[in-house]
């Protein structure tokens, strides 16, 4: 089956000595994210800030800069924090010259830098909406099965939403919750299908009051199109990207679906703004790729669009495209996270496969390993844990893929980033002996594991080699993060085919856990360790208990030593 070329998509997917992490300052702010921010037109948005801190030692010497004209910064004196769980932090004031700018929404980037601190430097998106965020008409596409369909808006304070509606109740207007950094405030328009109601157009409307903008105080005209025809929802309705001049070029994917009925087909998909932006399009998967060359612009923002064109009821749909373009320099680390689950600040067991994020990682195109034992440079760049050069499997421009070494020191650690001999910045990783780690399939919640005729234990699913589990039956799961072997295994090297390397703590798979029925079941796997002829991807086998909760959505879990892992489901017939 395609089980190897499925793992190896997953595993594929510098510092000073250790003594001296905690003698330096590290950076925390408070937010990454600011906005959207709305003012009317010919107007300056208000003033904001944000909070920074030092959880190390020592003391930050902050700057900042600013990626747009109409976006200034000032480091404040320090004063008690209003935010950050610290006795002390550094307010970073954002002031805005937005009168000149037409109505739309901007985006702009701050980057807080000290040349000294761990974790530094960071970026802060910020984002204003020139006239408001309120539109004056929203069309909503509805399939006649019951679906729904909305469009969500931000203000910078709590609204009130009159609805009214032809043809029943089916329109909304509400609070969808506080976001991690509450600058703005979401709310939704929604439109739902309701029984009975026939094919064709309704019409609604909703009064918003209670904005500080006047201009978002006002009578919403909403359309309901019921439809059998296609619709088509995109991944993703914009783009923001930085990059730096002379950086390889780059491309994002976007994917497409149909959340209507009858065939979608896409139609022309084409790319405007300038030579620097192209776009191509793979319709036979139902993605397209958006192409950012940036090798030849000078520093500074550029803005394009990407239009799709379909037979969807709900007609071309555009993509705005924001490129920042920055200076070269030496290579940026933001964040580390391992490759199952990609969340942030996660303790990272010895030998994971890990992905470093950041920018001018490396100033080539993507190169991936080819050979076993593992390289410590690929593409010009090498990474360092605690000062110690790690095993690479993958390096692109923003990215790169490698193991974290077996013996790396547990506790805080760092890790930097050398492309060709010059030194980034450093970022702290949390190093654990094991911290297990399912991977997923990438379709919903579902793990990668496979049932005996090596077809995937999820619902039948076209396309896919795929059948749900059977009770009895034996399971291969994989995973990352359970740590060094019995025998031992070199960092970077393949593990043994032969006298099996074998994690020997005790470990329990556990089905079912949250069944209605309350029946969560643990079984001890009949085999743990690395996977034969791979590097750091781990397998457990084990046999489904002939009293598993039975269902498409399964949930397991998985134990080693005093260590619980991420949850995944399956299917169980």
């Amino acid at each position: 089956m395609g089980l190897n070329s499925a793992v190896r998509s997953i595993a594929i997917l510098a510092t000073l000595p250790l003594s001296f992490l905690h003698a330096q300052p590290r950076l925390r702010l408070s937010t990454t994210a600011v906005g959207p921010i709305t003012v009317a037109t010919g107007a300056n948005a208000a003033t904001q800030s944000l909070e920074a801190n030092n959880p190390g030692s020592g003391s930050l010497n902050l700057q900042a800069t600013s990626s747009s004209n109409w976006l200034k910064t000032t480091i404040e004196s320090a004063h008690p924090c209003a935010i950050l769980g610290s006795s002390s932090c550094i307010p970073i004031t954002l002031t805005f010259t937005t009168g000149a700018l037409a109505a739309g929404t901007y985006t702009g980037i701050v980057t807080i830098s000290d040349p000294n601190a761990i974790d530094a430097p960071q970026s802060v998106t910020v984002t204003i909406a020139v006239g408001g965020t309120i539109p004056n008409t929203v069309d909503l596409y509805v399939a006649p099965n019951g679906s729904q369909d909305a469009l969500r808006v931000s203000t910078n304070n709590f609204v009130n939403g009159a609805v009214s509606s032809q043809g029943g109740n089916w329109l909304s207007f509400g609070f969808s919750g506080l976001s991690t950094f509450a600058y703005a405030l979401p709310f939704s328009i929604a439109g739902k299908h309701l029984p009975g109601m026939a094919e064709g157009i309704y019409t609604g409307s909703v009064a918003v009051t209670g904005s500080g903008l006047a201009s978002d105080n006002k009578n919403v005209n909403v359309i309901l199109h019921v439809t059998s025809q296609p619709i088509i929802q995109l991944s993703s309705n914009s783009l923001v990207v930085s990059s730096a001049t002379g950086a390889p070029k780059r491309f994002f994917r976007f994917t497409y679906a149909n959340r209507g009925s009858g065939a979608l087909s896409l139609g022309p998909v084409t790319a405007s703004g300038g030579s620097w932006l192209t776009v191509t399009p793979f319709p036979q998967f139902n993605i397209f790729d958006v192409n950012i060359d940036s090798s030849a612009l000078a520093p500074g923002s550029y803005s394009g669009s990407i239009a799709v064109q379909s037979n969807a009821a709900n007609g071309a749909q555009t993509v705005p495209v924001t490129l920042t373009v920055f200076p070269q320099g030496p290579p940026v680390a933001i964040r580390v996270a391992n490759n199952a689950t990609f969340a942030a600040d996660e303790e990272i067991g010895q030998g994971t496969i890990v992905a470093l994020f950041g920018e001018q990682l490396t100033t080539v195109d993507p190169v991936s390993a080819t050979t076993l034992p593992l390289p410590t440079t690929m593409g010009g760049a090498r990474v360092l844990v605690n000062g110690v050069a790690a095993p690479v499997y993958y390096t692109q421009y923003d990215q790169i893929n490698f193991q974290v070494p077996y013996d790396a020191a547990i506790g805080t650690g760092t890790v930097r980033v050398e492309r060709g001999g010059q030194a980034g910045n450093q970022v702290s990783i949390r190093i654990a002996a094991r911290a297990p780690k399912l991977l997923r399939l990438g379709i919903g919640e579902y793990g990668i594991l496979v049932n005996q005729d090596q077809s995937f234990p999820i619902p039948a699913t076209p396309g896919i080699n795929s059948r749900p589990a059977r009770a009895g039956e034996v399971l291969v799961m994989y995973a990352l993060g359970l740590g060094q072997t019995t025998p031992a295994v070199v960092s970077g090297a393949a593990s043994p085919a032969t006298n099996l390397a074998s994690v020997t703590a005790a470990t329990t798979v556990t089905f079912g856990i949250g069944s209605p029925n309350g029946s969560s079941l643990p079984v001890r796997p009949q085999f743990v360790g690395l996977t034969p002829n791979f590097v750091g991807l781990y397998q457990i086998n084990a046999q489904v208990p002939s009293d598993s909760p039975k269902g498409s959505r399964v949930v397991l879990e998985l134990s080693v030593g005093q260590v619980t892992s991420n949850r995944v489901e399956i299917a169980v017939q």
